[in-house]
């Protein structure tokens, strides 16, 4: 069994939750809120004996080998290292950090203690999108991506009546690149690598964080298009064009129905079977390389999270939008 404390008490936090207990080798037994009430309601709410308003004192206990983190995005590198300091490992939700110097930092400390991190990006282990990387193949040289995901969030009606929630305020480094934008990104780095540039426009908010915005990544024989939105519904697709054929993506956070559509005429759907909980993949893929001794994942690797990072901070740097963290 791998003990798990939880950092973080919000929707994803049960989600997290809901998916590891299908897991036979999960074990939730502890969990960390800034408060001894939301601490002791989350608990019992889902079954966790120990409970901590101190992320030093869980760190340092015995009832844990590993945490997740689903704090705001600007907690990830303080939570992180007081965690690996003690030799536990992590699994610390998307973005990893507030921007490369921290994300290095962390991956640092994680080598330095000898312990397993990892950045909780979901869609990497889903069987649909295992099938586009074994089937990239088929549709010859590949010329362009277009990463769609634009999804208003419920929190930006809030925010219009002049409440200002965690995921449109600057003080947690948040905003749409960072929670919706970096779907697009992560799998386009997966598939095609580092970018030799980078182009970048974005709505900003008054609040001082990105609502929405667009990037170009050019590569050598090819492009990356991304746009993505925390203030606007889209129903488009993705999709991956080739010389000779079109990969077709429902949902770049979470594909689920693939398909190939060849220059011929044919149609191949080549979408994999997923359980509900799409967090189960990479749970169980974090928890099969801390039993194996493992310290990265070859699939959200290290390097990896530094690219998306390096991309993402050039893109902040374009249009403008500085974290407290990057002070």
């Amino acid at each position: 069994m791998v003990r798990f404390g939880v950092i973080g008490t919000n929707w994803i936090s049960e989600h997290f939750i809901q998916a590891a207990r299908d897991i036979d080798e999960f074990s939730l037994t502890a969990v960390y809120s800034r408060t001894k009430q939301r601490a002791m309601e989350f608990g019992a709410l889902n079954n966790i004996p120990h409970t901590f308003t101190d992320v030093k004192e869980l760190a340092k206990s015995n009832v844990i080998d590993a945490v997740y983190i689903a704090s705001p995005n600007s907690f990830h590198m303080n939570h992180a290292l007081q965690c690996m300091e003690q030799g536990k490992h992590v699994l610390c939700e998307k973005p990893l950090a507030s921007n490369t110097l921290e994300v290095k930092q962390m991956i640092k400390s994680a080598q330095d203690n000898g312990v397993m991190l990892m950045e909780a990006v979901k869609s990497s282990f889903l069987p649909s999108f295992q099938a586009i990387q074994e089937n990239l193949h088929k549709i010859g040289k590949v010329r362009r991506i277009v990463a769609n995901y634009c999804q208003y969030s419920s929190r930006y009606d809030a925010y219009k009546q002049g409440h200002i929630l965690n995921a449109f305020n600057p003080e947690f480094s948040n905003g749409s690149l960072m929670d919706i934008g970096i779907y697009c990104i992560y799998p386009t780095v997966i598939l095609f690598g580092k970018p030799e540039s980078i182009q970048a426009s974005s709505v900003m908010l008054d609040s001082g964080v990105d609502g929405s915005g667009s990037i170009l990544l050019k590569y050598e024989e090819m492009d990356a298009v991304i746009m993505y939105s925390k203030i606007s519904d889209s129903y488009l697709p993705s999709e991956i064009q080739g010389e000779n054929g079109c990969i077709i993506i429902d949902k770049i956070n979470q594909p689920r129905k693939v398909e190939i559509r060849y220059r011929d005429g044919r149609i191949e759907d080549i979408s994999q079977p997923q359980v509900d909980k799409s967090m189960y993949y990479e749970v169980k893929a974090f928890i099969n390389l801390v039993k194996k001794g493992q310290l990265e994942s070859s699939l959200n690797s290290h390097q990896r999270s530094i690219t998306v990072m390096e991309i993402m901070d050039e893109v902040r740097t374009q249009i403008g939008l500085v974290y407290p963290a990057d002070k």
